[in-house]
C-alpha cells in the first residue's frame, strides 16, 4: 500500500514498532544520509561520497564490508551513538500537499506498523516522544535533499572532493576494494585561503567538509567490528 497522509483520526491507534533487525530493512551496507546529520555521523562513521545514475553527489556512510551486512546491528539493538536518519523514520516519509507544504506520511504495511509497537500520539492528543524524533529525522532528511547539492558543488568547485577506491585489509589475504567513492582531499583542504576558504566558511561548508574527511578514521573501528563479529566477540 502507498503511503498516506498522517492523521491524528484515522490513525489515532497507530503503533510503530522500534529497535532494528534485518526485517525491518536494516541489514544494509550502505544507507544514504545528508549533511545535517555529518556532525553526529563523523563520531562512528566514514562518510562516503559516490555519484547516483544523473552523476550528481550524494552522501552514504559504510556499515559493513558484505552485502546485507550492517555491522551495527547487535540483537535488536543499533550500537551507534546515532543512528542515521534514513534507518530512523521507520514507516515515515515526507510528501507535499497541494501548496508545497512537507506533510508527514506513514506506510500502513510497513513491518514496524504493529499492535505491540510505540503508540505514535498520545492518548489523549499530540504528539506521542517517537513521532517527535521521526519529524527531527525527517526535517533532516528533507533539508538535506534541498540543500546537498549546494554544498558538493561547492566542494567540489573548491577541488576538495577526490576519487578514492578504498581497500581495506583484513588480514590473511583478505581485501575488500570499495571503488566508485569521492571524499575529501586532506592535504587540499589543510592548503585552503584567501577567498575559497573565506567562501565555504561563510556559506558554512567547511564544517561538512572537516567532518567527511575526519569521519574516515572510522574505517578503522569498522574493520574491527567485522573481526570481532567473525571471533564471536
Amino acid at each position: 500500500m502507498a503511503a498516506v497522509l498522517l492523521n491524528n483520526v484515522d490513525h489515532r491507534d497507530l503503533r510503530v514498532a522500534v529497535g532494528h533487525h534485518a526485517r525491518y530493512g536494516d541489514a544494509i551496507n550502505q544507507t544514504r544520509v545528508f549533511p545535517a546529520e555529518f556532525e553526529e555521523l563523523q563520531r562512528d562513521y566514514a562518510i562516503l561520497l559516490r555519484r547516483d545514475d544523473q552523476g550528481q553527489f550524494l552522501a552514504t556512510v559504510l556499515l559493513g564490508l558484505d552485502p546485507d551486512e550492517n555491522l551495527f546491528l547487535s540483537g535488536e539493538q543499533w550500537d551507534a551513538r546515532y543512528v542515521p536518519a534514513t534507518r530512523a523514520r521507520g514507516p515515515f516519509s515526507i510528501g507535499v500537499d497541494d501548496h508545497g507544504e512537507p506533510m508527514i506520511h506513514v506506510e500502513p504495511d510497513h513491518p514496524r506498523v504493529q499492535p505491540a509497537g510505540e503508540p505514535v500520539f498520545r492518548e489523549h492528543g499530540g504528539n506521542s516522544a517517537l513521532l517527535d524524533h521521526v519529524s527531527a529525522m525527517l526535517q533532516r532528511i528533507y533539508t538535506g535533499l534541498e540543500r546537498e547539492q549546494a554544498l558538493y558543488a561547492a566542494l567540489d568547485d573548491t577541488g576538495l572532493l577526490t576519487p578514492a577506491t578504498l581497500q581495506l585489509e583484513l588480514g590473511e589475504g583478505r581485501r575488500y576494494n570499495l571503488p566508485d567513492h569521492w571524499t575529501i582531499d586532506a592535504d587540499r583542504l589543510a592548503a585552503l585561503d584567501g577567498d575559497a576558504l573565506a567562501r565555504l566558511h561563510r556559506d558554512d561548508h567547511l564544517r561538512p567538509a572537516i567532518w567527511i574527511a575526519s569521519s574516515l578514521g572510522n574505517i578503522r573501528h569498522l574493520l574491527d567490528r567485522k573481526l570481532r563479529g567473525e571471533l564471536g566477540g
